[in-house]
């Protein structure tokens, strides 16, 4: 046997979402961004989708049993810390990873990609069972407003509305940690975006009484034609910057910062007849971030 050199440790995620053959969302955007931060990523795929940056046309959900193969598969091998989960595709999807989470005790991040942002319905069941098996055993849940109003089944037009109805969310999991609200579909005329992430309170001793810590980062709106996919790149790099650094607001900050860094640089290109990807690979164009710079 050949003697195996010393290894440095690499933090490992997983993503679990669906394919986009354009290659600006689902699964591509998610190793995208976990690459550009410097985390390694494994990839569970849940559903195929026909799609291309004029929409979402159709989409063939995997075999429940399947997924779960992959996922298990990648988590008996692979030192997983941390699972980023996006699409999910129907009912028994969502069951089948609920079962793997049960044994899984590290981090999950979800981002309930229920509708595409043309409106094409991407989960064939109701919110139930998003509640039951994935929000049950998620640690962070990063919804835009149209996807805080399905899971919480609240109006969420105002911020006021939108806080009250992510502290709601704390009810369905009590392994829930923090919602972090994207806040680019609010008020879309705007010059400016404010982002939100919601914590418990010392949440070991958190109670309902105690309420809650809100951080708000606002930054500039940023006008492009180029934001297919920022969801699913919001979600996967606030999921590798806490792999990185252990802590949700120093992730949510760099976060908040990368979806700006992209967005300028993405803006002058053109990529397809409608709304275009974000090109992650500009992010290491310019100054990249080490160790240093996220302590």
């Amino acid at each position: 046997m050949v003697a195996m050199p010393p290894q440095n440790n690499m933090p490992v995620g997983l993503s679990i979402a669906g394919s986009d053959p354009s290659g600006g969302a689902g699964i591509q955007a998610d190793i995208k961004t976990f690459t550009v931060i410097g985390v390694y990523c494994g990839a569970a795929i849940t559903a195929l989708t026909s799609q291309n940056t004029l929409g979402v046309s159709s989409y063939l959900p995997l075999p429940a049993a399947f997924v779960k193969k992959q996922i298990q598969d990648v988590l008996d091998d692979l030192n997983v810390t941390h699972i980023k989960i996006g699409m999910v595709g129907n009912q028994e999807i969502a069951r089948a990873i609920g079962e793997v989470l049960t044994e899984f005790t590290g981090e999950v991040i979800y981002d309930p990609v229920i509708k595409s942002s043309g409106g094409v319905s991407l989960f064939t069941a109701g919110s139930t069972a998003v509640t039951e098996h994935i929000i049950s055993h998620a640690t962070v849940v990063t919804p835009n407003i149209a996807e805080l109003e399905i899971i919480s089944g609240k109006e969420c037009g105002a911020a006021g509305s939108a806080l009250a109805a992510a502290q709601g969310l704390f009810a369905l999991s009590s392994r829930l940690k923090a919602v972090c609200v994207k806040g680019g579909h609010m008020n879309v005329q705007g010059k400016t975006v404010t982002d939100y992430l919601v914590q418990k309170v010392a949440p070991e001793k958190w109670t309902e009484e105690s309420g809650f810590h809100i951080s708000r980062i606002e930054h500039p709106r940023i006008f492009s034609r180029n934001t297919h996919g920022t969801g699913c790149t919001f979600a996967s790099a606030l999921t590798a910057y806490y792999m990185r650094t252990g802590d949700l607001n120093k992730a949510f900050t760099s976060t908040c910062a990368f979806m700006d860094t992209l967005l300028n640089r993405s803006a002058a290109y053109s990529i397809g007849h409608g709304t275009g990807p974000l090109l992650h690979h500009e992010f290491t164009r310019g100054k990249k971030d080490t160790d240093e710079d996220l302590s």
